[in-house]
């Protein structure tokens, strides 16, 4: 039997941070991978050539707003140096559709010339951070959204503890993480000498771990791994090691990346739906609003293949149930909103809304995705009417 809410507030929130609650991801990883081969999924997924139809085709399905990246390895290939050539056309392509883009200043790339290790990384990143926010200010951007770094813990994790991907390290995770709060705090500062009235969207993944049996080393083995996923906003916030600089006026947007295997087992066995342990997604939303009180964006959802719209349906039904009980969850936000070829084969590859460019630019809809999208915007907007 599963565990019902208790009540959080009588008021149910009405989001309004963003310009529409259901939203697009586009994937804008930069990683390197073992064998030396960056994967820049902008270029892979053809939303570099075709950065005007994607943003049209989001307007055209009622996604105002988008989590879209920067290309830190492209704009400064020579240190302290910086080329907008690749930037530059995605912020006026954004501009002419009327798109909100929360951007990424890193996500998971980072220039050749750099140390990630080295306190001149945490330099040369607020250094990059400023010129980003001086162009996007030059371009009349008068409310920015940013995320300075995507998924801290994740990349702590698959950089630093499996040598999945840059820096390619093993055991030293817990450093890593450090060393991106450390960025982050930096960026963040940085940017706000530009835009004092700058939002950011902090991500990482939402989870849920469950013991593998009654015994008491699996209850607290569980309780580690399920705690720890809170490091990150708790270093950013100042909760945990304060020597960072991290303080609650850092801690903004709390950005969740949730998909259907972000709850197992302590022993590493994925959990289903189906088995008691799962928790549901409103009562994961609520933990996080009851330990930050911070507005939440579900920064990356999806499902595979044929489970896309039904998974859509479950989470903006998870996300109505939180709403309701006073959770401040600003937005919906459908990842990979574009296709592109999987980059390691092991990777979750969540399905998109819109599939690979044919020859001629032309992408795909993935129709009963569209249609569940279109649904739960009407429901949205009949609960706000009423």
């Amino acid at each position: 039997m599963r565990v019902t809410s208790s009540p959080v507030s009588s008021q149910r929130h009405q989001p309004s941070l963003f310009n529409s609650f259901f939203q697009g991801s586009f994937p804008c990883s930069t990683a390197c991978r073992r064998e030396g081969k960056r994967l820049d999924m902008i270029i892979s997924s053809g939303h570099d050539m075709l950065i005007h139809k994607d943003y049209a085709a989001l307007v055209e399905h009622r996604l105002l707003t988008a989590r879209d990246g920067a290309r830190w390895y492209l704009i400064e290939k020579t240190p302290g140096e910086y080329d907008w050539s690749s930037f530059l056309p995605m912020v006026h392509a954004a501009n002419q559709h009327g798109i909100q883009v929360i951007w990424e200043v890193a996500h998971f790339g980072y220039p050749d010339h750099l140390d990630i290790w080295s306190p001149g990384f945490v330099d040369a990143f607020a250094r990059f951070a400023r010129a980003m926010a001086e162009v996007m200010r030059n371009e009349g951007i008068e409310q920015p959204f940013f995320t300075p770094i995507n998924q801290i813990s994740f990349w702590s994790w698959a950089g630093a503890e499996v040598a999945w991907l840059n820096p390619y390290a093993s055991g030293r995770g817990p450093a890593l993480k450090k060393q991106l709060v450390r960025a982050s705090l930096a960026a963040i500062a940085a940017i706000r000498e530009i835009y004092p009235q700058a939002r950011f969207v902090l991500t990482d993944p939402l989870v849920h771990v469950a013991p593998v049996d009654h015994s008491a080393a699996a209850r607290e083995e569980a309780q580690r791994q399920h705690l720890s996923q809170f490091d990150a906003w708790d270093m950013l916030c100042g909760k945990q090691c304060p020597e960072l600089g991290g303080s609650p006026e850092t801690l903004d947007i709390i950005g969740l990346n949730y998909y259907p295997d972000n709850q197992w087992f302590s022993n590493g066995s994925p959990l289903n739906a189906t088995h008691a342990a799962w928790r549901p997604l409103h009562l994961l939303l609520e933990e996080v609003w009851q330990r930050y009180q911070r507005p939440m964006l579900l920064a990356e959802t999806g499902a595979e293949g044929e489970a896309r719209a039904n998974w859509l349906n479950i989470v903006a039904d998870e996300v109505e149930l939180a709403l309701e009980q006073g959770v401040a969850v600003e937005g919906i936000s459908l990842y990979p909103i574009v296709e592109y070829p999987a980059w390691a084969d092991d990777r979750r590859s969540p399905g998109p809304l819109f599939g690979l460019p044919d020859p001629n630019g032309s992408r795909t809809l993935y129709e009963p995705l569209a249609l569940a999208l279109r649904s739960q915007q009407i429901k949205l907007q009949n609960r706000a009417k009423g």
